[in-house]
């Protein structure tokens, strides 16, 4: 066998294993209650001084999902299984090799939570001296000659590679799963030299190239856990906020900045509960499953992540099939499985009428699409919201998902910016890692107010005073509730249910009662007036007497069937997305608009793909490419699944 790392010509020498222990039962302490996951490696290891420490700094996460990166590794130290593989230089002899006992700090279990063994070796050799002095000196500088030249041969040609495997004690004892840890002793290292192979020739434009050459190590260590379900959906949980199984997760303890003579891959965690399913579904064995997550986390842990882009899945895909391919193993990479079953459900779903769609809601779903827009610009009111003001689980999670993938979810609503983060706060999705904050994009009371890059303002239009002035007239001599929207504040003349209704039910500021008309207009500039009344009210009254009244001074915007509104003339969301997307340096190929009002009429005709909600307005209906579900549907989600994948 020729081994790229260093000159020579090299053979495989594997050590046999030990049978299966039982461990103590020792009270299991999960890492997370030790450490929470944003605790600083610094408050548990001060320095890191030694190889100990350093193997305990910390384990930078990347997995299919990729986990939130671990700050340490645990102090415990369980005894896993084990498959030390080495090359030796042709001609240099091998020396006696004996069984001991080793360690292994990982970062999701303790000594009661997995069985396994662990074997590592230690070799010697002992001069043979001839007899009197100078046969003595002879023979002991012969031998003290040798030892130095096969030092020097190992320094140069050595490679060891240290697999460990371990299997969670809570997954029960089949005959089956034991059969896969003993062949998974010879089958890991065979795919981890397959995989070492191409990192100096190969050009990737994706791959993470902190781990390029293997030959300038001594060791390579890997760690390999078997558990079921509830045990991956705990570490999922706690490390990505993902509260589901997974089939693989990998989790990388590699240091690049640190110059070590171990190479540190890390730790792969496959729940066989899930590769028996997705065996069964894909038509192969549990084995066939089991080596195709193992080399999908193995390129995880090199540097490939499929999640970045189509290219780097495009890449991953690549490598995946080459490395099983080049071992004779069944079954297509991961990511090709997964992204095929993707399609299958989604033509099945066009042809079923759209009941195979909520299968799409499930957690981890979308983690092989591969987005079609860049941008997605949603409506809050009659989209986002349902009737009862409020984004459901599924919706949230749609946007999760899309958030994921590396689309940007622009909010563009005639909300105030408070009111979309209070609305969005209550499923977390607002904040730096959410959709809207005082930090990000967004488009704000029907374009009046946009937001570009770190949240700062780059548009504002004032509404004019003359036509404000006549609309607290007219609302003080009709008792018709008024309010009027002043950046991040609200302004009204009087007490009254509606005006309560759109704090406690739209999330708007609590309106501020001003003492008089001027106070009012003095108090800051106004942006756009919102008259409150019934459906009917507004459509025979208010709106016929405004959109006469403000003629050539303003215009007329209604969202809601019981809420008229007063902008400046020219207003429409359409505008503030042309702004915004001038500002990001974005064309409009690259966007997607859900809107369900009229005043999202121009958005829906500026982005490739316009979506209508079913409860829209016939006049956003008319111009949008597509009809979705009604917001009581969750047809912004179904939406996101649907089309902008």
């Amino acid at each position: 066998m020729r081994s790229r790392y260093s000159a020579g010509t090299f053979r495989l020498r594997i050590l046999v294993n030990t049978p299966f222990l039982r461990p103590n039962q020792v009270p299991y302490r999960p890492l997370s209650s030790l450490l929470g996951p944003n605790r600083p490696p610094s408050s548990y290891f001060p320095a890191i001084s030694s190889l100990e420490s350093v193997s305990m700094a910390r384990i930078v996460g990347r997995a299919l999902p990729l986990p939130t990166r671990s700050p340490v590794r645990p102090p415990h130290s369980p005894a896993p299984i084990a498959a030390a593989l080495q090359w030796w230089p042709r001609g240099v002899p091998t020396a006696s090799s004996h069984l001991s006992n080793s360690v292994l700090c990982s970062p999701f279990y303790s000594d009661s939570q997995r069985r396994g063994f662990h074997v590592s070796s230690r070799y010697s050799r002992s001069p043979a001296l001839f007899g009197g002095f100078f046969g003595s000196l002879r023979g002991f500088r012969k031998t003290r000659r040798r030892l130095a030249a096969k030092k020097q041969a190992l320094k140069e040609k050595q490679l060891e590679l240290d697999v460990k495997i371990s299997i969670e004690d809570e997954l029960p004892n089949d005959p089956e799963v034991l059969s896969i840890a003993e062949m998974l002793k010879l089958n890991i290292p065979m795919a981890m030299k397959i995989a070492f192979d191409g990192l100096k020739d190969s050009e990737y434009k994706t791959r993470e190239s902190s781990i390029d050459d293997v030959g300038k190590f001594e060791k390579v260590e890997l760690s390999v856990l078997f558990c079921n379900d509830d045990f991956i959906r705990k570490l999922n949980k706690d490390w990505r906020g993902e509260d589901c199984a997974t089939d693989v997760l990998s989790m990388s303890q590699h240091m690049p900045e640190l110059d070590l003579p171990i190479l540190m891959l890390g730790d792969i965690v496959i729940s066989v509960e899930t590769a028996a399913r997705q065996a069964g579904e894909r038509g192969h064995t549990l084995l066939d499953e089991i080596r195709i997550l193992m080399v999908h986390g193995l390129l995880h842990l090199l540097g490939f992540d499929h999640e970045i882009n189509g290219e780097a899945e495009a890449e991953m895909q690549k490598e995946e099939e080459l490395v099983l391919k080049s071992l004779g193993w069944k079954g297509k990479g991961l990511v090709k499985s997964a992204y095929d079953a993707v399609i299958d459900g989604i033509l099945h779903a066009e042809s079923s009428d759209g009941e195979v769609m909520k299968g799409l809601k499930k957690a981890g779903s979308l983690r092989f699409y591969r987005p079609k827009f860049s941008y997605i610009f949603c409506d809050m009111d009659g989209t986002l919201l349902n009737s009862r003001s409020q984004i459901t689980p599924m919706t949230a999670e749609a946007i999760r998902k899309a958030i994921s993938r590396g689309v940007n979810i622009v909010i563009a609503t005639g909300k105030t910016r408070p009111a979309a983060i209070t609305a969005l706060k209550m499923v977390g999705l607002a904040g730096k890692h959410g959709v809207v904050s005082e930090f990000l994009p967004g488009i704000f009371l029907q374009g009046l107010l946009v937001y570009g890059r770190q949240g700062r303002e780059i548009c504002r239009r004032n509404l004019d005073q003359n036509v404000c002035r006549e609309a607290c007239l007219f609302s003080l001599k009709h008792e018709v509730p008024l309010i009027a929207f002043c950046q991040d504040r609200c302004f009204t003349l009087f007490e009254h249910p509606l005006v309560d209704s759109l704090h406690t039910i739209y999330h708007e500021p609590k309106a501020e009662v001003m003492p008089s008309v001027e106070h009012l207009l003095a108090a800051a500039e106004v942006q756009k007036l919102i008259f409150l009344d019934t459906a009917e009210g507004v459509s025979s009254t208010l709106r016929p007497h405004w959109t006469k009244a403000t003629k050539g001074r303003a215009g007329i915007v209604q969202a809601m069937p019981d809420m008229l509104e007063i902008v400046p003339h020219g207003t429409s969301k359409g505008n503030g997305v042309k702004m915004l997307l001038d500002h990001l340096g974005v064309t409009a190929k690259e966007v997607m608009a859900i809107g369900d009002g009229e005043n999202d009429v121009e958005m829906l005709q500026i982005a490739s793909l316009g979506v209508a909600l079913a409860n829209g307005s016939e006049k956003a209906k008319a111009v949008a490419n597509v009809i979705g579900a009604t917001n009581d549907e969750d047809g912004a989600a179904k939406a996101i699944y649907q089309y902008a994948f």
